[in-house]
């Protein structure tokens, strides 16, 4: 290197001329810090829109249809929360849902995973509690991450992948059909989330349908 200039404040750039062919290289102080917010910002999921909801009071009607179904009925026990992940059907372009309980209310609530679709087959997960979901979460994410690696490894970083599209709350299902609909907002899997950790005594019966629309 024969030639060199570093201007001085913000911003600040080197140029690096070649000894052999003139060449001139600029190099940016922030291309590190640069590339790394650009980095992140791709991973940021874009926003996601609010669900379409509706009701109807056809309960006994849904019920007896759904008692019919292989896995149109499940126990929701006292103190769980149970998890349905639906994956994004390559033929659909919306997925839709309908749930019922006996006697008593549940939580729901609809969250989005950003990630590759390898099955569309629809996956049940069974958690004691919202904590102890978090806690799986945070292992799958050390098992995704090597251990140390700052840029891949970082909880935030891979959280990005979920993205709120209701939140959890009780729902009066033992008194109409809750029903609703949402467009995919891309390749990924639904979390549609069933909760019942906050009653200590009640199990749920719960009569579900979900399905995808073109």
């Amino acid at each position: 290197v024969t030639n060199y200039r570093v201007p001085q404040g913000v911003g600040d750039i080197v140029m690096i001329q070649s000894d052999h062919t003139g060449a001139v290289d600029i190099l940016s102080a922030e291309l590190e810090t640069a590339d790394l917010l650009g980095e992140q910002r791709k991973a940021q999921p874009p926003p996601l829109a609010a669900p379409t909801m509706w009701t109807t009071e056809k309960m006994k009607e849904f019920k007896a249809k759904m008692g019919k179904e292989k896995n149109g009925r499940m126990v929701v026990k006292r103190g769980e929360v149970v998890t349905v992940r639906v994956p994004t059907h390559p033929d659909g372009k919306c997925i839709c849902w309908e749930f019922a309980t006996d006697d008593y209310d549940i939580g729901f609530g609809v969250y989005f995973d950003w990630t590759t679709v390898t099955s569309t087959a629809i996956t049940v997960q069974v958690s004691e509690s919202s904590d102890e979901e978090d806690e799986e979460e945070d292992e799958e994410i050390e098992g995704l991450s090597p251990a140390g690696d700052v840029e891949r490894g970082s909880k935030n970083y891979l959280r990005n992948r979920y993205g709120e599209i209701m939140p959890v709350y009780r729902r009066n299902s033992h008194r109409e059909v809750q029903a609703g609909s949402h467009e995919y907002p891309g390749e990924g899997i639904y979390l549609l989330k069933f909760d019942n950790s906050y009653s200590l005594l009640r199990n749920k019966t719960l009569f579900f349908h979900v399905y995808y629309t073109s």
